[in-house]
């Protein structure tokens, strides 16, 4: 080995999973952190760490210079950048060359002969890699990209050149919307990425999206399977597997060897993913699969890989970038059973997937399941960073049995203190197509009423979230439920959802009833502890003036204060409000100007993505509260519609 001493340029789970291998291995670890993160869970782990500037990722963690610098004055020869902020920047792998340092990952020519769609797409094709029928060329006038679209024939995928995360992308059905369409995607890149050029390329009408895990030495490579990450919302991918469903044998040495053949092109070291675009309408041939674009880093669903190959992908990471060849030849490499990843976030799913922040009141994972986390009980979910709390990870003998795994998991998940998307993780693991491997990148879409749809919170479960609001969860003593000058029924009022709702419970020392007005759940003691309406008691948590009881995916209850009477938001309603900490992009209306409902009034930049602010009614503006520029905090005034009364006048 090289080096003794490794510094990992990045933060949450990424960086706790990199500290754990390097540590096992014997290497000493170096984490670096912003100000918001000085308690985080990467920087307890690793051996030392330094903090590198402001809770801004442009003030830390994309700051190269100051990364570079802590590595040095803590002594570390390496720098490992997981994935996102500068995993796939060649300028900051130069920096690292240049200070005499070794990265761990790709050569900078590496990553910028992969760094632009439209140039990897002919160096590809030029490989012998199959690729997408479509228009990569430089030539962007509107005129010449209609008729090259004509050419490829409708339907067509319009992408940004330097995108990434569905910006910059649009689909194009009808050609009298290619004009309109073709402005909208460079408008959206232009922004997003300060590059507004664009390529064309087929749609696929029932796509799935199969990536296949390449690792290199820099001379050759081999490849470690394939992962499907079809299911998807809006460009993000929510839940991975390998290997892919109904994966025919000679398919995927098709794939595997055309994803070899890319890597050796560019002469690629360590861990790499060729991502291909297949045809899903008539099974996987080995004629429907095009190479759409390679990631030059370690992918977030890696660990997909490593429970079905038995291979630590890290270790072969540091050990390559310590100087030794590759690991294993590819005869050596073989696939055992299946594996899935869903990824947890803090998310509001009825708010449509907004990102959340909030301090994690509980956080636990069942037993069985790999979690691959970043934060742990009462760590705060920052506005600042990517909203994930953890990555669930099962693996089984087979499909079947992996995803009841996976169902299982996350039914054990226990989260409180935060909205998460665990219940529409549940539902997606649960979900009849997705079992029977009807997999393609449109299957949320389709069904995602179903899957969104919030179940009624069952009886039992407020009954025990009131048992627990009045203390009585404890075993019961000889005396519970007799007092001399208290009645039998002792009261306390929650809200579950629906408003505020008084909630009645009798003791009677092995037992007794909770009356939630109307309904009554009989409530009993016995060896296996407290039983609600028949069903066991589920595990729970008091955080303040919340209960949340882990059932159901984790149902949080409000107990109410009698004495602390809430008051209706400010304005009556006519409030349009951060719903988090962020930075106001842009402002759309003025005031005086009539809106309609669904209109935009606003755009907010948190948790690294835009939010759009829209108007819940009809109205007029009355105030803008807010310029563009402006740093917010969550429930901030941002716009004031005029009183509907005023409106009609």
């Amino acid at each position: 080995m090289m080096f003794d001493t490794v510094l990992i340029a990045n933060r949450g789970e990424i960086a706790c999973r990199v500290i754990r291998t390097a540590r096992a291995m014997g290497l000493r670890t170096v984490a670096v952190y912003s100000e918001a993160d000085a308690g985080a869970a990467h920087v307890a782990l690793a051996d030392t760490a330094v903090c590198i500037g402001g809770a801004a990722p442009a003030a830390s963690y994309l700051r190269g210079d100051a990364i570079i610098a802590a590595a040095r004055a803590t002594g570390a020869q390496a720098i490992h950048p997981g994935y996102g902020f500068l995993s796939e920047n060649p300028d900051f792998v130069d920096a690292v060359t240049a200070a005499g340092l070794i990265f761990v990952g790709p050569s900078a020519a590496a990553i910028r002969a992969m760094g632009l769609k439209d140039a990897a797409k002919r160096l590809m094709a030029e490989a012998g890699v199959p690729v997408v029928p479509g228009y990569h060329g430089a030539d962007q006038d509107p005129g010449h990209l209609e008729v090259e679209a004509a050419k490829i024939g409708y339907p067509v995928l319009i992408k940004a050149v330097a995108g990434g995360g569905g910006k910059g992308m649009r689909r194009v059905d009808d050609p009298a919307r290619f004009v309109d369409a073709l402005e909208s995607a460079k408008a959206e890149a232009r922004g997003a990425f300060g590059n507004d050029a664009v390529l064309i390329e087929k749609y696929i009408e029932q796509p799935r999206h199969i990536e296949v895990q390449v690792f290199g030495d820099g001379t050759r490579a081999v490849h470690l399977f394939e992962r499907d990450c079809s299911l998807q919302r809006r460009h993000q991918k929510v839940i991975e597997e390998a290997p892919a469903p109904g994966m025919p044998e000679e398919v995927r040495a098709a794939m595997g060897a055309a994803a070899v053949r890319a890597a050796e092109a560019i002469g690629y070291s360590g861990a790499g993913t060729v991502e291909f675009i297949v045809d899903g309408a008539n099974g996987l041939r080995a004629d429907g699969f095009w190479f759409m674009e390679m990631n030059t880093r370690l992918q977030v669903e890696h660990p997909v890989t490593e429970a079905i190959t038995g291979i630590d992908l890290v270790e072969w990471q540091l050990r390559v970038a310590g100087g030794e060849p590759l690991p294993a030849t590819q005869a050596d490499l073989t696939i055992t059973g299946h594996a899935f990843e869903a990824r947890l976030y803090a998310e509001d799913v009825p708010a449509g997937f907004l990102p959340a922040t909030g301090r994690l009141a509980h956080l636990a994972f069942p037993e069985g399941c790999r979690a691959d986390s970043g934060v742990r009980s009462g760590d705060v979910i920052s506005p600042h960073y990517d909203p994930m709390i953890a990555k669930v990870i099962v693996h089984g003998p087979t499909r079947a049995v992996a995803l009841a795994q996976l169902a299982r998991a996350l039914d054990g998940t226990q989260v409180a203190g935060t909205v998460t998307n665990l219940a529409f993780l549940g539902a997606l693991a649960r979900h009849p197509g997705f079992a029977a491997g009807e997999v393609d990148t449109g299957l949320i879409a389709r069904d995602l009423d179903m899957l969104v749809a919030e179940a009624e919170t069952r009886p039992a479960v407020i009954a025990q979230a009131a048992w627990a609001a009045l203390g009585l969860m404890a075993a019961p003593g000889w005396l519970t439920g007799f007092s001399l000058w208290q009645s039998d029924w002792r009261s306390v009022t929650l809200d579950w959802g629906d408003g505020p709702t008084p909630v009645r419970a009798r003791v009677d020392g092995a037992g007794g009833a909770v009356d939630l007005g109307g309904t009554d759940v009989e409530v009993a003691y016995g060896p296996g502890g407290w039983r609600f309406a028949g069903v066991p008691a589920a595990p729970w948590v008091r955080d303040g003036d919340t209960v949340t009881v882990f059932a159901q995916y984790g149902r949080a209850v409000q107990v109410i204060d009698p004495l602390d009477r809430a008051t209706g938001p400010a304005g009556g309603g006519n409030l349009i409000e951060a719903p988090m900490p962020g930075l106001v992009r842009s402002v759309h209306v003025s005031a005086g100007q009539a809106v309609a409902a669904g209109d935009k009034l606003a755009v907010l930049e948190a948790m690294k993505m835009e939010h759009a602010l829209t108007a819940a009614r009809d109205g007029v503006v009355a105030e803008v509260l807010v310029s563009a520029g402006a740093q917010v905090e969550a429930g901030a005034a941002l716009i004031r519609l005029e009183d509907e009364a005023e409106d009609a006048a």
